[in-house]
């Protein structure tokens, strides 16, 4: 009896440890699950955009002067030279952060501290601290002639944009055999200074694509706390907008809202293709379709195009159809013939009522695990 009771228990336990590793391993394989911001909505109705162009003028810091001086002891009135150096100017560096989302808090002049000026008693003066501006990942700085001189596109990344003056010598440096007193001394270099355009050229992992009135901004404020305008009327985003999508593994991915598309874009009709520059390093990009409207098909045509004409690359990226507006008439009927007509996948949604949203977020949850190594190149 006594051997049979101790079968059972190690029974029992092997079946546990069973159970253990299966529920371990199913941990591992899921997928994050998308969850609500514990952060209320705020109750205004401000619109906040961000900033993702800027010309900016960086000047480094200036040199500390050099010193004259000779030293005078009770001893000895004539002890030499003692003038100390000056100091450095502080460089301008540019740094990307994945910390900064914009360039709202980026002035538009930009100065590095100047050195401290020697002293008598051969005291030097204190080297500047270098001014560091943080600035998004994926950030590109053009020089004034357009030309790209760096690309910040992962984290940690320094571009020194203005180098900061040396300091000037003091009368103590220039002592030779032959003059032991000079009284000549430096002045400190002036920094660096130059012109700018800063831009922002990867903002989200996922970017939202569609025509006019779409469901855009409605899908974003579905999915996230950003507050876009939603009004019954086209081209109410004017500029882009970034909404955080948070998963229960605190995981988090940015979608981007951006201005419609409309046909003859790369022509510059409408609000043109300039904001496509965003979506060149999005992870994967988000066809908003309104399947309400008949040949809701020949829309993503249009918006494939104009994609297709501003860059080619957009046709290696992952890329979904988000069939929007489904609580509306004919969406029903128009939705079957949609998937026919395509060769990518179509989930039907309504960011209206919040209908399927959640499928919706697991997908891009699978695409962003999938691709966001790859998104930045």
């Amino acid at each position: 009896m006594f051997f049979l009771i101790r079968f059972k228990g190690c029974l029992t336990n092997y079946r546990l440890q069973i159970n253990t590793t299966q529920r371990i391993a199913q941990f591992c394989q899921r997928i994050g699950q998308p969850v609500r911001s514990k952060k209320p909505t705020s109750a205004g109705n401000a619109v906040q955009n961000f900033a993702d162009l800027k010309h900016v003028r960086v000047v480094g810091g200036s040199g500390g002067n050099g010193c004259i001086s000779f030293l005078q002891l009770w001893c000895n009135e004539n002890a030499g030279p003692d003038g100390g150096d000056g100091g450095n100017g502080g460089h301008v560096i540019f740094e990307a952060s994945s910390h900064v989302r914009d360039l709202n808090q980026m002035p538009t002049v930009i100065a590095g501290d100047s050195g401290v000026k020697g002293t008598n008693k051969d005291c030097n003066g204190k080297n500047a601290q270098h001014k560091v501006v943080k600035v998004p990942v994926g950030t590109v700085v053009k020089n004034a002639e357009g030309k790209v001189v760096c690309d910040l596109c992962k984290e940690g990344l320094m571009f020194i944009a203005a180098r900061g003056g040396a300091g000037g010598k003091g009368n103590s440096f220039f002592v030779t055999d032959v003059e032991q007193a000079p009284k000549i001394c430096e002045y400190g270099a002036e920094g660096e200074n130059l012109q700018y355009t800063v831009e922002v050229k990867s903002i989200a992992h996922v970017g939202l694509i569609g025509l006019p009135n779409a469901g855009k901004s409605t899908l974003l404020r579905a999915i996230s706390r950003a507050r876009p305008k939603v009004a019954p009327y086209p081209f109410t985003t004017l500029k882009p907008h970034l909404g955080m999508v948070q998963y229960d593994d605190y995981e988090q991915i940015a979608v981007a809202d951006l201005p419609g598309l409309v046909r003859d874009s790369h022509k510059n009709r409408g609000l043109g293709i300039q904001f496509l520059k965003h979506t060149e390093r999005c992870a994967a990009l988000l066809y908003v379709i309104d399947v309400s409207l008949p040949e809701p098909w020949r829309h993503l045509e249009i918006l494939r195009f104009e994609l297709a004409q501003f860059n080619e690359s957009f046709a290696r990226k992952p890329q979904v159809v988000v069939a929007n507006k489904m609580d509306l008439a004919d969406a029903e009927e128009n939705l079957p013939e949609l998937r026919s007509r395509i060769d990518l996948p179509v989930v039907p949604i309504s960011a209206k009522f919040g209908t399927n949203v959640r499928k919706l977020l697991e997908k891009m949850r699978a695409i962003y695990d999938d691709n966001v190594g790859q998104s930045v190149e």
